[in-house]
């Protein structure tokens, strides 16, 4: 019974190991898949640029992604190599294990049989329980005998399970070992791949940085565009808020009016308190649902790559020299469509040069902006879905840029959020 119970144990362990493998197995898996999408993504984007006789700061930092995602990938291919090479001894070891735990079971098995064999005399077991010296200890003879029947029936079926389980280690070691050979390939074209990379991104870099003095002049006049975008979504988020507290304050006057008594009371005047918006039942449910798929939030174009975050951004070519993003901007394909993020109701479509057309929804209390658009399909008061199509991006060198932001309406006031925080990655 020992034996077979150390067995059941090795069993165990060598189960729970095997799930516990292919779950990190799994897990890289997946995310060699997202590398995998988000480089033929941008190699797509950087494609349409080859016959663009002007490099842009957009495809520059598409290379320096591409780059960036196929180290990651690259990285990621080693911890699979390395977690096949590990999965691989551990197997091994668990084979030859089994091996000498089945060949231990199958000489206690034979044993059996030997003694059995050998006290095959059809009377034996009748004397054996007549000899007993009373009718209890007859009893227990007989359940002794009947145990030692049930083990030897549970060794003959543990050896052939057993023999069905090792025969299938070695099946899926010789698997994994095939695997690691294809993914030590895969790295190998993918090392080839960086380097044509990083030559391509040191020609375009090398171009820019004869270029600084025009540089500088455009990266001024893109900050004075970012800062009149920034003032104009502030206005617009400001306005409809001072809306909704016109609205609600009008509401409370008439409600007033209606619950007057016959008795007449003195005025009193009382300091004036800061304005704030409370949130309608519908309202904070809406931002309640919002919050809640923090990070799980789709992107607001079917295919891109960030090309600047939210936040300080150190340029890519000049030295010393940063520029501020309210949002994130996403290198987009020529003329995507632009897609809600969340359901919501549209509160302000508005025309900024510079920044072409913006569309801003209203989720409780969260906005989202969409900006940079040439047409848009939606008006103001418009309820929208998740993903539903609200407008379509202007295009520049062959490209389109999608810039989006998140902001949170606190009081009477609103602050911009990371949006790489709340989209999926």
């Amino acid at each position: 019974m020992k034996s077979v119970s150390n067995l059941i144990w090795i069993i165990t362990l060598v189960v729970a190991g095997n799930t516990f493998a292919q779950t990190t197995s799994e897990k890289l898996k997946k995310e060699q898949s997202n590398l995998e999408k988000k480089i033929s993504n941008t190699r797509s984007m950087l494609d349409k640029t080859k016959n663009n006789a002007k490099a842009s700061l957009n495809e520059l930092r598409l290379i320096d992604n591409q780059i960036r995602f196929r180290e990651e990938l690259v990285t990621n291919f080693d911890q699979q190599v390395r977690g096949a090479e590990v999965k691989v001894i551990r197997k091994d070891a668990e084979v030859k294990k089994l091996t000498k735990r089945l060949f231990d079971m199958k000489e206690q098995y034979r044993q059996l049989l030997l003694y059995a064999y050998k006290h095959r005399n059809k009377f034996g077991k009748l004397m054996y329980l007549f000899s007993a010296t009373s009718y209890n200890e007859a009893i227990k003879r007989g359940s002794y005998l009947e145990r030692i029947a049930d083990i030897q029936l549970k060794q003959f079926r543990i050896i052939r399970q057993h023999q069905s389980l090792i025969s299938k280690e070695i099946s899926s070691i010789q698997t994994e070992k095939e695997y690691k050979l294809k993914i030590l390939n895969e790295k190998r074209s993918e090392k080839a791949v960086i380097e044509k990379d990083k030559r391509k991104q040191e020609e375009v870099y090398s171009k820019f940085k004869r270029e600084e003095s025009k540089l500088l002049s455009q990266l001024k006049e893109d900050e004075k565009k970012k800062e009149t975008l920034k003032q104009k979504i502030n206005s617009a988020i400001q306005k409809e808020i001072a809306d909704t507290e016109a609205k609600r304050k009008k509401a409370e006057a008439e409600k007033a009016k209606k619950s007057t008594t016959t008795a007449t009371k003195p005025e009193t005047t009382t300091p004036k308190k800061e304005t704030t918006l409370p949130e309608t039942k519908e309202s904070a449910a809406l931002s309640k649902s919002f919050e809640g798929n923090k990070g799980k939030l789709p992107w607001p174009v079917d295919k891109g790559s960030i090309t600047e975050g939210f936040g300080r951004n150190a340029h890519p070519t000049l030295e010393n020299v940063f520029t501020n993003n309210n949002g994130v901007d996403i290198s987009a394909p020529k003329g995507a469509s632009v897609r809600a993020v969340f359901e919501g109701e549209v509160t302000s479509v508005l025309n900024i040069p510079g920044a072409g057309k913006v569309v801003i929804i209203k989720h409780g209390n969260y906005r989202t902006v969409y900006s940079n658009l040439q047409d848009t399909f939606v008006t103001i008061g418009s309820k929208v879905t998740t993903k539903q199509a609200i407008g379509t991006l202007l295009v520049s060198e062959g490209l389109s840029l999608a810039h989006f932001e998140i902001h949170q309406v606190v009081g009477t006031s609103s602050v911009a959020l990371n949006p790489s925080l709340w989209i999926t990655h």
